[in-house]
């Protein structure tokens, strides 16, 4: 018998026509690093007397399906990571390169299937009704740019074949922390350890009564962009605008080479007034935890600008 190996797992994806209803072609196949996205379906204790000490047979619960993929932050295949957060992009380019613009604020988004194959089993799980409630990666100097989603998912099915057919496959060029910069108001922040962001959609679940036990779906809530900056303290300019308690403008942004980029740009960022700790004779490092709110110029919280080769979306 053969055991499954993460090294033969495969991933694909497609958005959905109508929600819950897996796709029959068009899946792409996504390059990932792990996942956790599954189905649960747990058990409720008997809580009747009268029958001895030994309890009666449980009951089944509700099922809830959700987890995370972490995948990595590329020039093509991690659009579709931001179309399912923010929706569908707007697309400007007569010919390559193209560049896709994401926004925040969008009361539509879009549904998915993922099917994820184990195929020495063979054990294949298509998750439909799939929706993102949250995206977070982080920028350091070195290591490997990975990125988190966040899924919530109808229900699972599973089958011993594949559903997906053959998915398309994509020609993967990785961002990597040395492509990264961030700059504020236009200009490059110095002397930055470490910064993370995360987009939360905060998706409300509809919990209704069904027969399968499966929620009605997924509505995105007020939205969140959040973060951390760490940087060694070397001058003020941070400090004195998280008190005054002004806005800026920060801008995550990679770019190869070959000329792709991805740039988030959080039009108005507000600063915390931080605790400057001097524990020890090393450098002195201050943390913000930073908060982004709707521009009312940009009339956005968020824009991610994705330039590639890829047509559309």
């Amino acid at each position: 018998m053969a055991r499954a190996q993460g090294a033969r797992a495969q991933m694909a994806l497609a958005f959905e026509t109508t929600y819950g209803t897996p796709p029959a072609s068009g899946y792409t196949k996504m390059p990932f690093a792990s996942t956790t996205l599954g189905a649960e379906q747990p058990l409720q204790t008997s809580e009747l007397l009268g029958y001895g000490r030994d309890p009666q047979a449980p009951i089944k619960d509700a099922v809830t399906a959700d987890g995370d993929v972490v995948i990595p932050i590329d020039a093509e295949a991690f659009g579709f990571w931001l179309k399912a957060a923010f929706g569908a992009p707007t697309t400007t380019g007569a010919d390559a390169p193209y560049t896709h613009e994401f926004r925040s604020g969008s009361w539509a988004l879009p549904s998915f299937s993922v099917e994820t194959g184990m195929p020495e089993v063979p054990r294949f799980a298509m998750y439909s009704g799939c929706m993102v409630d949250s995206l977070n990666w982080q920028m350091a100097r070195s290591g490997l740019l990975t990125a988190t989603a966040s899924i919530v998912a109808q229900g699972e099915a599973i089958a011993t074949s594949t559903a997906a057919g053959t998915p398309a496959t994509i020609a993967l060029k990785r961002f990597g922390h040395f492509n990264g910069a961030i700059t504020r108001n236009g200009a490059n922040i110095g002397n930055v350890v470490s910064a993370d962001l995360t987009y939360a959609n905060n998706l409300d679940r509809i919990e209704t009564i069904r027969a399968d036990g499966k929620i009605d779906g997924a509505d995105p809530s007020i939205a969140a962009l959040t973060g951390t900056i760490v940087v060694r303290f070397a001058d003020q300019t941070l400090v004195t605008q998280a008190i005054n308690g002004e806005a800026c403008e920060l801008e995550f942004s990679y770019t190869l080479p070959t000329a792709e980029s991805l740039t988030v740009t959080a039009h108005a960022v507000y600063l915390p007034s931080p605790r400057i700790e001097i524990s020890g004779p090393q450098g002195v490092q201050a943390t913000f935890d930073w908060q982004a709110a709707s521009d009312p110029v940009a009339g956005r919280m968020c824009t991610v600008t994705l330039i590639n080769d890829r047509e559309v979306y």
